[in-house]
């Protein structure tokens, strides 16, 4: 049973990998909030979700390097650099958190805002040591701009959406342990 689940959780997180690859091509096609929706977040952070946080940490680091490597989008140094961070960040947490937090539908969001936050803390102060750690160049403003006010199209979109496929999930997975 354990060879099992490696197995599907590979199969799973190689799946999230390929659409947090694939997700930038359909957002980018509305490039004045393409990047905004945050397109590579939500399947890190459901990977963390379904198939756990060292899988989530994996493809959280994997989808924007590879994505910079093999396609040039982002651009490697600082943004894909400091978005692996901030993706690991999301895939640990939320597969952490969803493990050990009470199974209540509210801890799915409790879970979900404190992976955010702290996916977002991580993205600040990776970013701030890129710039050479000189508050000239990264300040709180450009934090706050780039981690929330950039990003809230797609926060909305996480919080809305997230929650919705992990309870579905959690479902499937309870009528399938009926079976």
């Amino acid at each position: 049973m354990k060879k099992q689940n490696t197995t599907l959780n590979l199969a799973l997180a190689a799946m999230f990998l390929a659409l947090a690859f694939v997700l930038p091509f359909l957002t980018g096609q509305i490039p004045q909030i393409g990047s905004m929706l945050c397109p590579m977040h939500i399947p890190v952070i459901l990977c963390g979700y379904i198939c756990g946080a060292p899988y989530g940490l994996v493809v959280g680091i994997v989808a924007p390097l590879l994505r910079s490597l093999t396609l040039g989008m982002p651009p490697l140094f600082p943004t894909a650099f400091a978005m692996a961070f901030e993706l690991a960040t999301y895939g640990f947490m939320s597969g952490v958190l969803y493990r050990v937090l009470p199974k209540k539908k509210i801890n799915i969001c409790v879970s979900l805002v404190l992976s955010m936050i702290a996916g977002r803390l991580v993205w600040g102060v990776v970013q701030f040591f890129c710039m050479g750690l000189d508050s000239t160049k990264f300040n709180l403003s450009a934090f706050w701009t780039g981690a929330v006010v950039n990003a809230l199209p797609g926060i909305a979109i996480q919080l809305i959406f997230i929650p919705i496929i992990i309870a579905s999930f959690e479902k499937i997975k309870a009528v399938k342990s009926l079976s």
